[in-house]
């Protein structure tokens, strides 16, 4: 794309459209990576660039709003929605920004949606650029929710690229949230903070795949408390730390009725990083089932050598098992 800048107007058929800013290349880029996007996408969408909304737009089934006190977003999805899939992607391409946003999420009885969160921070400068971020989610009597969220950062820049996600979710009876969280490259620093509480029959699903390299920093914390007679969760981390990275999982899991409850972390270690796995099970129920597992390691020799029978250099097998493995 040849042009600088790319003004976003878009207005649906049956929402509206709020533009503030426009999007920059280096944040088409990062667009791209965090949420697949290439042009802007039909139905409800929010994206903040470089600390400021760039556009807003509703639809006819959710409703975005600002809020007026904080910075952050409102998302109202009416009862019964169904096939809508939400973007709300944060970018940053200007070194030395710094912000803190608080984003609800109000999931309507029996409604069933996507929502396509992350955030990619572009530094090329000197100061740290940093994104906390606060989601909430309340999710109402049958409903179900997948929410995918990508963080991914790059830059020639010596400033850091940081990002802080807490995500706290409320799940109703026989309600249903799968949570995919994925960062791959070229954050910093991060500390993911995850608490989820489940009403009767609800079910909360997570699976995280998570890379560091260099001297990169990431903390995973889960916290799932089964409040409801029948709830359930399945927390899975697959996770890679490369060179002098270190990475720490704790996830956290508390039966408190007849319930279900597994948590799981497999990571693959490498030259000089260092990764803690710190799994809890809690029981307050004598009908509570749960379970934990835990497992740290090399690649195994005989998987690269299978692999350079095959023809790949040595290099080559190696990333094409940690590929297959963060999948």
């Amino acid at each position: 794309m040849t042009q600088q800048h790319l003004s976003l107007n878009l207005t649906g058929a049956n929402g509206f459209a709020e533009q503030q800013s426009g999007i920059d290349e280096a944040q088409q880029h990062l667009l791209l990576e965090i949420a697949g996007l290439k042009g802007m996408p039909q139905g409800a969408f929010n994206i903040r660039a470089n600390g400021a909304t760039a556009q807003r737009q509703s639809s006819a089934n959710v409703r975005i709003v600002g809020k007026t006190e904080v910075q952050g977003i409102d998302i109202f999805v009416a009862p019964g929605t169904k096939d809508e899939t939400i973007y709300i992607p944060v970018v940053m391409s200007q070194s030395g920004i710094q912000e803190l946003v608080y984003n609800d999420f109000h999931i309507g009885a029996g409604a069933d949606v996507t929502i396509i969160a992350g955030c990619g921070i572009d530094n090329g400068g000197h100061e740290d650029s940093q994104h906390d971020g606060i989601h909430s989610f309340f999710i109402e009597k049958g409903a179900r929710v997948k929410y995918v969220e990508k963080h991914y950062g790059c830059g020639a820049g010596d400033g850091g690229r940081i990002m802080n996600p807490e995500t706290i979710v409320e799940v109703g009876e026989d309600g249903y949230m799968e949570m995919e969280s994925v960062q791959i490259k070229g954050i910093d620093s991060t500390h993911r903070k995850t608490r989820a509480t489940l009403a009767k029959n609800a079910t909360f699903v997570v699976t995280e795949r998570l890379m560091t390299h260099g001297q990169q920093d990431a903390i995973s914390e889960f916290e799932v408390t089964l409040a409801g007679e029948g709830a359930g969760t399945h927390v899975v981390s697959r996770a890679v730390a490369r060179e002098h990275s270190t990475q720490t999982f704790i996830s956290r899991i508390y039966g408190e009725a007849p319930c279900n409850g597994h948590t799981e972390c497999d990571a693959i270690i490498m030259d000089d990083a260092k990764i803690s796995a710190i799994p809890e099970i809690k029981a307050n129920c004598p009908d509570a089932s749960l379970i934990h597992e835990a497992a740290i390691g090399k690649i195994a020799g005989e998987q690269i050598i299978k692999l350079m029978t095959l023809g790949l250099t040595a290099a080559e097998a190696e990333e094409q098992i940690i590929e297959g493995f963060l999948k």
